[in-house]
Parts: C-alpha cells; sequence; structure tokens
C-alpha cells in the first residue's frame, strides 16, 4: 500500500491531469465531465494508497469510457434474433453508415435542386412504398404504438367506435394494454366475440352509425389453441367500414420460414384498408411505426395535428431508408442461418477455447424470433455450451456478452451472434476464462 499523509499530497491535481494529451484528446471525443469523472476516480485510488500517485494519469486513461453514452454494446447470444432488452434489431452496417450521414446538416426536408423546403424524408416514403406493392400510400412515426393512436384519433377520436375482438385485446409487455391505448384518444371501443372465437357475423351486428373502423390486431406475442377461430381480413372487409390492421412485427412480404406470419402487402392485397407495423422487428430497422394502405386514409392521417407530435427524425429515417433499399439487414440473416453453418462456427469457436483450457462444448440449441414475433416458432440452432460461473464476467465485459443459462451451464447461441461477431465473441471467452470465479 501507498497510503500515507505525504503520498496523498502528490497526487497530481485535476488541472495538470487535463493538460495531458491523452485526456485532451479524450476530452474532444468524450467530453470534459467523463474524462473529468475518470480523473476523479484515480485520484481517489491514489488518495486510497491503491496506486501510486505517478499513476494517476495512466489510470485515468485505461478508466475512460469507450463512448460518450452509458448505453453499452451488447453480443447478443441469447438466441433470441429480436431481443426487445436489448434494442431490438440490430441495424445493418449500412444502415449505420446512413446514421453518421444524416448526423449533421442534411437534406432531410430540403430541395438542394430547387434551393428551397422540399417534402420531409422522401427517400424513406419512396423505399417503404417500393416494398410494398399494394399500398397506395404510406407514412412513418416514431413506434407503433404511436401508429395506432394516430389512426384511431383521426378516425375514431371524438366518441367514434372501434369494433375490435375480445380475442385480440393485447397486453405487450410491462402493463402496456392495447385498449388503454385506444381508449385513450377518446375513442369507444365495441368488443365482440369471446376470447377464443370471433366470427364474421359478430362484427357485422356491431356495425352501426358510430362505427370508425373495424380493427383487427395480430397476437404477436402470444397463441391460443384448441377450440379457436377468428375472422379473415377478407371477409372483414366486405362489411363497409374500413379494416385496420395492426401486424405488428414489420413483415412486409411472405416470409418462408415464418409461413402463420402476417406480412404488410398480403394483407392490403386481402381487403385492409390500412396495415400499421413496428420498423424495429422484424423488418430490421429502427424504432418506427410504420403505416401503409389507402391513399385518402393515409393523407387524413398525415394531416392530423397529431402527426407533427409523433413524426420520426433524421436519423430513423436515414436508417429506414437504408434497411429498406439497401443490403439484407441482419435479423433476415438470422432468420436464413443455415443450421449446418451455425453448428460449423460453434465447431470452430469451440476448437479455440478447448486449446486455451476453457470447458467448452457444442450443443444443438433453439433459437427464437423474440420481440414480440412468431410466437411458438422454434428456430434449428447450435450454442456453445460454457460453465455458468462465466455469465457475471462476460455481461461485464468488452465488448459485453450476453446468454442464457439452462441446467447450470452458460450457452451462446450463435444463430443471434452475427458472423462478424465471432472474433470478438471469442476474445470476450478467453478473457472471461481468466476472470476470478469463472473457472
Amino acid at each position: 500500500m501507498f497510503a500515507d499523509v505525504d503520498t496523498r499530497r502528490l497526487v497530481p491535481r485535476t488541472d495538470l491531469l487535463l493538460a495531458d494529451p491523452r485526456l485532451v484528446a479524450a476530452e474532444l471525443r468524450l467530453g470534459r465531465a467523463l474524462v473529468k469523472a475518470a480523473i476523479a476516480r484515480a485520484q481517489q485510488r491514489a488518495r486510497s494508497g491503491l496506486i501510486p500517485p505517478g499513476e494517476v494519469a495512466d489510470a485515468a486513461v485505461a478508466d475512460l469510457p469507450r463512448y460518450a453514452t452509458s448505453l453499452t454494446p451488447v453480443i447478443n447470444a441469447t438466441g433470441v434474433l429480436v431481443h426487445t432488452n436489448l434494442g431490438r434489431a440490430p441495424l445493418s452496417a449500412a444502415a449505420v453508415e446512413a446514421l453518421t450521414a444524416a448526423a449533421g446538416h442534411c437534406d432531410v426536408e430540403f430541395d438542394l435542386g430547387a434551393g428551397a423546403r422540399g417534402r420531409r424524408g422522401t427517400g424513406a416514403l419512396s423505399a417503404l412504398s417500393a416494398a410494398i406493392p399494394a399500398a397506395e400510400a404510406v407514412a412513418v412515426v416514431n413506434n407503433n404504438a404511436a401508429a395506432l393512436v394516430l389512426v384511431a384519433t383521426a378516425l375514431a377520436g371524438g366518441g367514434r367506435e372501434i369494433v375490435v375482438s375480445r380475442g385480440e385485446l393485447i397486453e405487450i409487455g410491462d402493463r402496456f394494454r392495447l385498449p388503454d391505448l385506444l381508449v385513450s384518444t377518446g375513442a369507444r371501443l365495441r368488443e365482440v366475440g369471446t376470447t377464443n372465437r370471433t366470427t364474421v357475423a359478430d362484427y357485422a351486428d356491431a356495425i352501426g352509425p358510430e362505427t370508425a373502423f373495424l380493427l383487427k390486431v395480430h397476437p404477436s406475442n402470444y397463441r391460443i389453441e384448441g377450440f379457436t377461430g377468428a375472422a379473415d381480413v377478407a371477409s372483414l372487409a366486405t362489411l363497409g367500414p374500413p379494416v385496420v390492421f395492426d401486424i405488428g412485427s414489420g413483415l412486409l412480404a411472405p416470409h418462408p420460414v415464418l409461413p402463420s406470419e402476417p406480412d404488410a402487402d398480403s394483407a392490403l392485397r386481402a381487403g385492409a384498408a390500412l396495415i400499421t407495423a413496428s420498423g424495429d422487428k422484424l423488418l430490421g430497422g429502427p424504432q418506427a411505426g410504420l403505416l401503409a394502405g389507402r391513399a385518402d386514409l393515409i393523407g387524413q392521417l398525415t394531416r392530423h395535428p397529431l402527426a407533427r407530435a409523433l413524426r420520426v427524425d433524421k436519423l430513423t429515417l436515414a436508417a429506414l431508408e437504408a434497411t429498406l433499399a439497401g443490403p439484407v439487414p441482419p435479423v433476415a440473416q438470422s432468420l436464413a442461418a443455415d443450421p449446418a453453418t451455425v453448428s460449423a462456427r460453434a465447431e470452430r469457436i469451440v476448437v479455440q477455447l478447448s486449446d486455451a483450457g476453457i470447458d467448452a462444448q457444442v450443443v444443438a440449441s433453439r433459437a427464437a424470433v423474440g420481440g414480440g414475433g412468431a410466437p411458438g416458432i422454434e428456430l434449428p440452432s447450435a450454442a456453445v455450451s460454457l460453465p455458468a460461473s462465466f455469465a457475471a464476467p462476460l455481461r461485464s465485459g468488452q465488448p459485453a456478452v450476453v446468454g442464457r443459462v439452462e441446467a447450470g451451464r452458460l450457452l451462446l447461441d450463435l444463430r443471434s451472434v452475427d458472423p462478424s461477431d465471432t472474433p470478438h465473441l471469442v476474445t470476450a471467452v478467453l478473457a472471461a476464462g481468466v476472470a476470478p470465479g469463472s473457472a
């Protein structure tokens, strides 16, 4: 220990440490507050006798955060492809580059050719229209809940009725309940049918002069099995009022791996007047609420005063356009991953870890779509199995790695891990293997 009165007096002052070239550079990158906090921690370690005063600057540099945010990048090895607690869909490299391009001044609402104000988000809206050929018009708001709020407010506000099945009045988590959201807009709910069975006749019997629209909601985070029945969009579309279909998960076209998951284009072709969906689930883009359907209804929504409060920023527009028009995003890649290829990756990782003396094995695994999409669908996968004691040091490492613990073992499911992250995953496990308590 180095703690004594004279030594503590030798701890460098903050102003002198801030002049260190490494900390000057860090201040330009991270800001003064984060740099001073690292300095203060290092000074306190020196005053406590944990390091010599001459090592304070080095300790402060070593303790600097990597980013000017408290959010920590994570390698998702849980096997849940769209993990809500881990930020849902990881953006593609193209979308990340688009964020950087739009981060400064950009022509988000300016026509460079004419030198005058232009339509906001033209590129993203054009890309969304191209992805949903059956849509006459499209719009984007900040999430799917916002899309539903806008629809309910613009079409049913002031006490008009929304006809909806009792079996589709869902809760999506964290006590967020669809009926509460809809009623908050001033609309009235006309519930029809029962929890497990609702027929077209139930909707037809409820239609009256105050009916604004028929709402169909895809129960994307649960399944009801057994004696069940639900009205399809095509049948509801024959009843007169517009059909609004909340497909939820953001699938824009049919997907071979998810044949039971509704998609936007098919729903509109079946007769839905409007669909709402999330941009950060199966689409694999940024958080956004997608609206598509009849041009007159989309126009009514975008002209409503609430639309301004729910509009997305330039970063979302940039990332959304790149997701729609760019290369296949990570979520779609994970969905389409060949199980044999995933298993081969696991084998190669285990060889590297075993050579380093780490107890690692390849085990068969079952991945899930997650994010409130495709409930009950299991995707064949492979995982690297490690002692459960690796879980904590991996979560606290850089990069952080999150897996799942089953039967006393930590499983790192590779279907949810981008192949480009494989070297980083190996490095993280090797580092965790020398952490106290991980053996």
